[in-house]
C-alpha cells in the first residue's frame, strides 16, 4: 500500500458502506493511500486479505436490510469517532436480487418482501445514516456520495425492477438531501456507474452491453472510486446535488 502523504492537515475520516468488494473495494484503498482513515461497514466480517492498515479496527459488521440493526451501526460509529468529526459518507451498499438462472426479477415476479429488502438497503439505509450522523457531517463540514447507477434512469436488461426503482429514489433522495443538508454545509452528490467490471457484473455484459459503449470496455473500479474521492475533497468544493455518470458515454 502506498505511503501515507505527509500533511499539515488533520487526518480525514471516510465511512463506506459496502466496503467488502468491487467498487467499494476499490474506495478503501483510495481514500487509504491519500492518508484517510477509513470506517468500513458490511454484512460480512473484516476480510483478512484486505489491504488497508487497521482494517479489523475500524470495521464495523452491519446489516442495513435491518433498521434497528442499522441504527445500532449508528451508536457505534458515533464512539469510533473520538473528534466528533467526519469527513465524507459513501453510501456504496446495494443489493439487486435476480431471478432463476440470474435473469432479470421483473416488477411482476418482485415479491413484496424483495421490494422492501430492496429499498431498506438501497435507500432508506442511505438516508438513515446521513440523518443519524449530520452532526459529525456538519463538524466537518463533511460530504455524502450515493452510489446510484445507470439502472436508475433506463430500464436494463440485467439489473432488477426493484433494483433499478430504488436506484432513481436515490437519485431523487441526492438532490432533496444536497437541498437540506447545503445549508449546514455538507455537500451531497451522487455518482451513476454503468457497467464496471467486477465480479457481481451479470454473465453476459460483455457480449450485450459493451458493443454499445461508445469507449466498447467496461469500466474499473478505480475509475468509480477516483471520481468518489474528488467529490468527498475541496477539487469538487462547489459541487452540490449532482450525479456523475461514469459509464464511457453508455447514457449518451
Amino acid at each position: 500500500m502506498a505511503t501515507a502523504p505527509q500533511t499539515n492537515q488533520p487526518r480525514r475520516t471516510l465511512l463506506l458502506t459496502g466496503a467488502s468488494r468491487g467498487i467499494g473495494h476499490a474506495t478503501v484503498k483510495r481514500f487509504s493511500a491519500a492518508g484517510w482513515r477509513v470506517l468500513t461497514c458490511s454484512r460480512h466480517p473484516f476480510p483478512e486479505n484486505c489491504p488497508w492498515e487497521m482494517g479489523p479496527e475500524d470495521h464495523i459488521q452491519v446489516d442495513l436490510a435491518d433498521p434497528e440493526n442499522t441504527t445500532h451501526a449508528i451508536g457505534e460509529i458515533k464512539q469510533r469517532l473520538t473528534d466528533g468529526e467526519l469527513h465524507a459518507l459513501v453510501n456504496n451498499a446495494a443489493i439487486s436480487p435476480k431471478a432463476e438462472g440470474g435473469k432479470r426479477l421483473s416488477s411482476i415476479e418482485t415479491t413484496r418482501d424483495v421490494w422492501q429488502q430492496v429499498f431498506q438497503v438501497n435507500f432508506f439505509a442511505p438516508i438513515m445514516l446521513a440523518r443519524g450522523l449530520v452532526d459529525e457531517l456538519k463538524a466537518a463540514k463533511g460530504s455524502v456520495v450515493n452510489v446510484t447507477s445507470i439502472a436508475g434512469s433506463r430500464v436494463h436488461p440485467f439489473a432488477g425492477s426493484a433494483y433499478g426503482t430504488s436506484k432513481a429514489a436515490l437519485a431523487a433522495l441526492t438532490r432533496e438531501m444536497a437541498a437540506d443538508f447545503g445549508p449546514l454545509g455538507i455537500r451531497v452528490n451522487a455518482i451513476a456507474p454503468g457497467e464496471i467490471d467486477t465480479a457481481i457484473l451479470s454473465p453476459g455484459t460483455a457480449e450485450t452491453i459493451v458493443p454499445h459503449i461508445p469507449l466498447h470496455r467496461l469500466g474499473t473500479t478505480d475509475e468509480v472510486a477516483k471520481i468518489i474521492y474528488v467529490l468527498c475533497t475541496e477539487t469538487s468544493s462547489y459541487v452540490n446535488g449532482a450525479e456523475i455518470h461514469i459509464n464511457g458515454g453508455q447514457h449518451v
